[in-house]
């Protein structure tokens, strides 16, 4: 069991300074339910939960040469660990999943002996979820590798989880919690000529619109909560309706779009 550390554009192993990991923990979500009440009636009404950042926490020894040694790996964990910055971190044990945390307080190691060291860094995701190595554009896709993580059994090897389509009917795959691009990145491209246009999610009923046409080279983008046409917004033009991918399988249909044409989603995956 190992961390693999990423921060300012380097990849880190604690190991090739010679700390061991111990541990690496992380916290439940942390809920922040709200109610609302009603004069002359009983109890709560439930008004939705809001999930607030995740706790994780690391333990690492060191065993040094001696204790200058000791000293010296000491001073480079806290240069690692002191940033302004969210640092990736990546367990051993799920080498799909990143998550992007910030040191939550001081540290101040232990020395079990001259050469040895214990210390517990405690971190603060500002999400409460981390999210898949891979994005669904990387090509190939292959579900059997590091980049994803936590499919579940809702999917397996050999099903044909892709993400370019050129059919006015298809499926998308989602193996994290509900991607809902006002929280997460999730870009729908689509390419080709069209009157009309509408992209539907069946699973989740959301249908966003475009009153106008697109030529063979124009691009229509759902870059997050932007609706953009080759870079130039026509939210105006829309109904203003976002689409969002629930866990799992996702029932879409595309209308209004003729001759061939192309629509890809790039998203990660987000687990709890």
């Amino acid at each position: 069991m190992y961390l693999t550390i990423m921060k300012d554009n380097r990849t880190i192993d604690h190991r090739d300074l010679g700390a061991n990991l111990l541990s690496f923990r992380k916290a439940s979500l942390e809920a922040t339910n709200n109610y609302e009440t009603v004069e002359g009636r009983h109890g709560l009404i439930p008004n939705g939960t809001v999930w607030g950042g995740r706790k994780l926490t690391a333990g690492f020894i060191i065993q040094a040469l001696d204790h200058t040694d000791l000293i010296l790996v000491i001073d480079e964990f806290m240069e690692i660990f002191s940033t302004e910055e969210e640092i990736g971190l990546i367990d051993s044990r799920q080498p799909g999943k990143i998550w992007f945390a910030k040191v939550d307080s001081e540290f101040t190691p232990e020395f079990v002996n001259a050469s040895t060291g214990k210390f517990t860094i405690d971190f603060t995701s500002s999400s409460p979820f981390c999210r898949s190595l891979g994005s669904t554009l990387d090509d190939p896709i292959d579900y059997g590798n590091d980049q994803w993580q936590a499919i579940g059994g809702e999917i397996s090897l050999e099903d044909d989880a892709v993400y370019k389509f050129n059919t006015s009917s298809f499926k998308v795959y989602n193996g994290g919690v509900l991607v809902d691009p006002r929280q997460f990145p999730l870009n729908i491209t689509f390419k080709g000529t069209s009157s009309n246009l509408q992209i539907k999610n069946n699973t989740t009923g959301d249908l966003f619109t475009y009153k106008g046409n697109t030529s063979n080279s124009d691009k229509i983008e759902l870059n997050r909560i932007r609706h953009l046409k080759n870079g130039v917004s026509i939210f105006a033009n829309t109904n203003h309706k976002r689409i969002t991918l629930a866990h799992g399988w996702n029932e879409f249909e595309v209308f209004g779009a003729s001759n061939s044409f192309e629509i890809t989603f790039d998203f990660n995956f987000w687990y709890k």
